[in-house]
């Protein structure tokens, strides 16, 4: 720089300090003549006065650090560091003095520590002795550029420590990161630690694969080759047979010119065949039907034989000789295929042809195997191919759909609160946007934010509360928050003072968005379900589906899920997975043995009391039930204490286990399970009226299927007391069972983008199935039990109905009851009677015929009187049919009508994906009904658009997962 200046005398600053000084020094020795001076005498003039500056700041670091000494030597202090300003990112040199310590006759002194409260960088190094007045020992250290603090002892090396009296020392780092700059910055590196981990295991994973696909195809190679042989050794033993028929010529019969054939396995020649022979002497066309090799290939010689010129009565053809042919193979007949009448087959044994001059035998039979070889080669690997490319398929489309529902479920909060982005992602600030008017502070001047992370369990604790202010050009309040790296959940309530006053906490259960991205993840959860039904090993009704798929679901988002089961003796054991006995325990006067499995990925508990409480050939339907059940709920309690197992949740269902809530309570709560919490789920309030309302008194929460029918059953005064606890969360329905890409039963795989072609597919085969005009008319499918529960009376007239509108209706099902089953078989005889290719009542169970309904249908109707929940609605919409159904219960929490729920459905961040009716009469019935048949004949192309909508809208287990993780975590506060 200072080389540029001079030759460059336009640059008039110059800002370095060191050329500033070696100008004023040249100046004093006479200045720099342009003219003469050399570029290398400048350089060394400019190093010359580098070292005596480097010489001038050692001088005074020496004589600052012998004062710094000698003053801290006479203040009696073990320790003192130069610079006394400590910054990151430069090296400091620290001074011990051994006498002033433990270490004061011991001959080695060493430094060990770290930076950040030992969090960041250890090290450890020898002290050397410094040339200062007293015993100072001193090392040189430097200071990384993300430290904010040093901590560190002395010790000679072994085990004689200087610790500042169990303090440690410590020194500052000024100007660089703080402790929460630095925990960002772990959590920064933690981060970029667990991408490579995840990158590692990736390719890990990937190499595994593709080394397992390997070793699969060796041994499918292996296993087609073995399959050519075995099939080529059967051919050729047929092959043998049917060439020692084989001839060259039958006098008077047949004979083939040339004679010996002038081919080599293949080329043109001439079959005379004598029309006389045999039953062809009358007809008046021949026509050789003709293959080769036993009719490897089928028919693939025809041709018209031609009336020769030869003596007696023979006719001819040319033939093509097949290459690879060792045999001609045909039979004669008075026309082309499909139409001959009158055939010359030799007495049934064919005629057969030796081929001269053909390919040796063993090496055909050798090129055969290998033929056939890559034949199975390739159309397994294309089977393989079409199989993994459906299995991706259907796994993207189950995870774009978990993806889409987790976007729903923040959208349902949306008239309250929101975020912007609605991903929240760590690391990152999103915009919170609330609007108290549909909450307790409508009204309010001011509303304040409360918020933490990670469950109100994070390391900063609770913010400060902060006021929000207008959004602008909405009805929301908006303020800011700074996602740390290590949250994984957001959680906030509102207030309407600084210092409290009133709350909006959702009821109890605060507000809470995930957070993705994050270096820390969810603790999973340990939850254990008690129950006496679990689908498909002990099912009975919609009780043991629900524990299954909810087990499963929330499973699948990382928590720990088990259920205890009665060990039955009419269990399905074919669905039990490594069933194992794992031990015996005693209670209640009688040995009680432990079955471990795996059912459908869920862990299982089998308990088997050997007083056969359960060895009785059913579930249900004993005179002491609730006695068998009682003793299985203490028994379940007993084996989690027993076990030493501390779950956060037992989740109890309907009756039958209801007794968990208060035996935990009242006994073993004070036994050593206080860690866990009780959630209880009503299915069925028809049944154990008293044992729900006990239990409902004893549990942490309680929830029930559907938010509706929660309301419609909250007077009852087995609940009315509890709505303080009570939830209405909707089931779901297993998508694995429910798919129309996957489903066995259909004729055509089909998702939304090809639903119109997949349901029409499905319809023809439904209308050829059960013996209906094949048609192109709406149909109407009901699948149901026939009690009054379900609406009959409503079901007869949609019947009816649809019939006066030109529609085709189908329904399955069967009644407990004899006289409604009777009735129904006297509609279905009358139906079939007058409207046989329109109508048809199938009065019994057909799980295959319910899939092809639901895949077939246009409509599904569900008109049920109450319905606490209800699947087949759900069901039919997994299928792209448009569900009709009356508005109770989960009915109206899940059906939309397209022409009055557009609000109601965009609040739940859905579209309308039905038609639905108050009442029950007929005119309500008719009122949804007659508005989805004329959709369908007048407005097809929107029709099959709400197909397509109502396929795509997700009914699994996912957000009634979500629901139920939000009551876990409230039942643990």
């Amino acid at each position: 720089m200072l080389i540029s200046m001079l030759l460059n005398p336009k640059m008039k600053e110059y800002p370095t300090v060191r050329s500033v000084a070696l100008q004023e020094k040249l100046a004093a020795t006479g200045g720099v003549d342009d003219r003469y001076t050399s570029l290398s005498e400048l350089k060394r003039k400019e190093d010359e006065f580098l070292k005596l500056k480097l010489e001038s700041e050692e001088s005074l670091r020496k004589e600052t650090i012998n004062k710094l000494a000698d003053a801290n030597f006479r203040k009696g202090n073990k320790l003192f560091y130069y610079p006394e300003l400590v910054k990151p990112d430069q090296h400091i040199d620290i001074f011990f003095n051994r006498s002033f310590s433990t270490l004061k006759n011991e001959p080695d002194v060493m430094i060990m520590g770290a930076f950040n409260d030992w969090k960041w960088k250890s090290f450890g190094m020898n002290l050397s002795k410094s040339h200062l007045k007293g015993d100072w020992w001193s090392c040189q250290l430097y200071v990384p550029k993300e430290a904010y603090k040093i901590d560190f002892v002395f010790y000679n090396g072994q085990d004689v420590y200087e610790n500042n009296d169990e303090q440690d020392f410590c020194i500052a780092v000024e100007g660089g990161m703080d402790v929460f700059d630095f925990e960002n910055f772990l959590l920064e590196e933690k981060m970029h630690e667990q991408e490579d981990l995840l990158r590692q295991k990736a390719e890990r994973e990937r190499q595994e694969e593709e080394q397992r696909y390997i070793e699969a195809e060796k041994a499918a190679i292996e296993a087609d080759r073995a399959q050519a042989k075995e099939e080529v050794a059967k051919t050729r033993g047929m092959m043998q047979v049917v060439m020692k028929k084989a001839l060259i010529s039958v006098d008077d019969v047949w004979y083939i010119e040339p004679k010996p054939w002038d081919v080599e396995g293949s080329g043109m020649v001439r079959l005379y065949y004598n029309r006389s022979s045999g039953p062809l002497s009358h007809g008046k066309d021949l026509w050789i039907h003709g293959g080769y090799n036993n009719w490897k290939d089928g028919l693939s010689i025809v041709s018209k034989l031609i009336k020769s010129g030869k003596d007696g009565d023979w006719w001819f053809a040319d033939v093509v000789v097949p290459d690879r042919a060792l045999v001609l193979d045909w039979v004669l007949a008075d026309g082309p295929p499909q139409q001959a009448v009158i055939y010359d087959n030799n007495n049934m044994q064919d005629f057969h042809a030796i081929v001269p001059k053909s390919i040796a035998e063993e090496l055909y039979w050798a090129e055969e195997e290998q033929i056939l070889f890559r034949r199975l080669q390739t159309e397994r690997q294309s089977r393989e191919k079409a199989i993994r490319a459906k299995a991706e398929k259907t796994a993207r489309l189950k995870a774009e759909t978990k993806e889409k529902t987790l976007r729903t479920y923040l959208l349902s909060q949306k008239h309250i609160v929101y975020t912007d982005p609605l991903d929240v992602r760590a690391g990152s600030t999103v915009n919170l946007f609330y609007n108290p008017a549909n909450t307790v502070l409508n009204g309010k001047s001011e509303v304040w934010l409360r918020c933490s992370f990670n469950r109100w369990t994070h390391r900063m604790g609770p913010l400060p509360p902060q006021k929000i202010i207008p959004a602008e050009n909405s009805s929301h309040l908006k303020s800011s928050v700074k996602v740390p790296l290590d949250a994984y959940m957001i959680d906030f309530v509102f207030s309407e003072r600084e210092d409290g006053g009133i709350f909006d906490n959702k009821n109890g259960m605060d507000y809470h968005i995930p957070v993705l991205g994050g270096v820390v993840k969810e603790p999973p959860m340990h939850i254990v379900h008690i129950s006496v039904e679990m689908a498909p090993i002990a099912k009975v009704g919609g009780l043991g589906d629900v524990v299954t798929s909810l087990s499963r679901a929330v499973q699948d988002m990382n928590h720990n899920v088990e259920i205890i089961l009665p060990k039955y003796d009419c269990l399905n054991l074919s669905h039990v997975k490594d069933l194992q006995f794992h031990k015996s325990y005693s209670w209640g006067g009688t040995e009680i043995k432990v079955w471990f499995g795996k059912v459908e990925g869920i862990s299982v508990i089998f308990l088997e009391p050997q007083n056969g409480l359960f060895w009785v050939g059913c579930i249900y339907g004993r005179g002491n039930d609730g006695d068998r059940f009682g003793f299985f709920c203490n028994a379940a309690l007993e084996f989690l204490l027993q076990s030493g197992s501390h779950p956060d949740i037992i989740h109890c269902h309907d009756w039958s286990s209801a007794p968990v809530a208060w035996l935990f309570k009242e006994q073993y709560m004070h036994y050593g399970l206080s860690k866990a919490r009780i959630v209880f789920t009503i299915h069925n309030l028809e049944f154990g009226a008293e044992l729900i309302g006990k239990a409902m008194a004893f549990a942490d929460k309680a929830t029930t299927v559907s938010p509706t029918y929660s309301r419609e059953v909250s007077g009852n005064p087995v609940i009315a007391p509890y709505l303080y606890k009570f939830h209405g969360i909707l089931n779901g329905i297993d998508p694995d069972i429910w798919d129309p890409y996957n489903d066995k039963f259909l004729p055509v795989s089909y998702t939304s983008e090809n639903v119109v072609e997949g349901k029409q597919a499905a319809k023809e085969a439904l209308q050829e199935r059960l013996g209906l005009k094949k048609a192109d008319l709406p149909m109407v499918g009901i699948i149901t039990r026939l009690t009054h529960q379900k609406g009959i009376h409503l079901i007869k007239h949609a019947i009816w109905r649809t019939l006066e509108r030109n529609g085709q209706v189908v329904l399955l099902g069967s009644a407990p009851d004899p006289r409604i089953q009777n009735d129904f078989v006297n509609l279905a005889s009358q139906l079939h009677s007058s409207h046989t290719d329109r109508a048809r009542l199938c009065l019994t169970y057909d799980e295959p015929l319910s899939h092809l309904i639901y895949a077939g249908a246009d409509f599904i109707l569900v008109p049920s009187i109450f319905e606490p929940c209800g699947l087949t609605q759900l069901t039919a919409m997994r299928y792209g049919s448009v569900p009709v159904v009356r508005k109770t219960g989960g009915l109206y929490d899940t059906v939309y009508d397209v022409d009055h729920d557009v609000d109601r459905a965009q609040e739940q961040g859905l579209q309308p994906n039905g038609f639905n009716f108050d009442g029950a009469d007929a005119g309500g019935v008719d009122y949804a009904l007659n508005r989805a048949i004329s959709a369908w004949y007048d407005k097809r192309e929107w029709f099959y658009a709400l197909c397509k909508c109502v396929m795509e809208q997700d009914w699994s287990w996912n957000r009634p997962a979500l629901d139920y993780l939000e009551l876990y975590n409230a039942a643990r506060k």
